[in-house]
């Protein structure tokens, strides 16, 4: 197969991935998924939080689709699928766990408007700590901050943080 038809299939295939990591956070892990993700709500006491689990289970579509596309017999374009999913799982991991929560220690700054917005986005995201009531859900894409606060002002669902807790 074509490199450039591969690229394209990875390049989709991390583009759909924030669809979904949408659908998973708004409908799954503050739906039934709520008791692994409801320690990402909370201030984490060490390490690791119970939500770290969804990592290890995102994971292994990836890890299958390139095992099978590479040993298997599958094919390069479900071995660029899998890529492309664990593509995406670290660009997750530099943004969220390491740029946002800080798990890693970094001096890195937002600058442009993007990185800023995304970052606030999140940030606004972690002000509520109960189930119901959060806003902004995906994680490379955001809506507007302004757009956001309002939703947060006239939310009646939403348990908000005291101003003491860090994200």
């Amino acid at each position: 197969m074509q490199w450039f038809l591969l690229f394209f299939i990875f390049t989709a295939t991390v583009v759909a991935m924030e669809l979904f990591a949408y659908v998973m956070h708004r409908w799954v892990m503050h739906g039934p998924g709520w008791f692994l993700h409801e320690s990402h709500h909370r201030a984490r006491t060490g390490p690791f939080e119970l939500n770290d689990l969804y990592a290890a289970i995102f994971a292994v579509p990836s890890i299958a689709l390139i095992y099978l596309g590479v040993h298997g017999g599958w094919g390069d374009s479900v071995t660029a699928i899998g890529a492309g999913i664990a593509a995406y799982g670290a660009i997750y991991f530099g943004f969220h766990d390491w740029i946002v929560h800080r798990r890693l220690p970094h001096r890195i700054v937002p600058k442009s408007e993007y990185f800023k917005r995304i970052v606030q986005a999140h940030r606004l995201h972690h002000v509520v700590e109960s189930k119901d009531g959060a806003v902004s859900f995906g994680f490379l894409w955001a809506p507007p901050l302004d757009d956001l606060m309002a939703q947060l002002r006239t939310s009646t669902m939403a348990r908000k943080r005291g101003p003491t807790l860090r994200d």
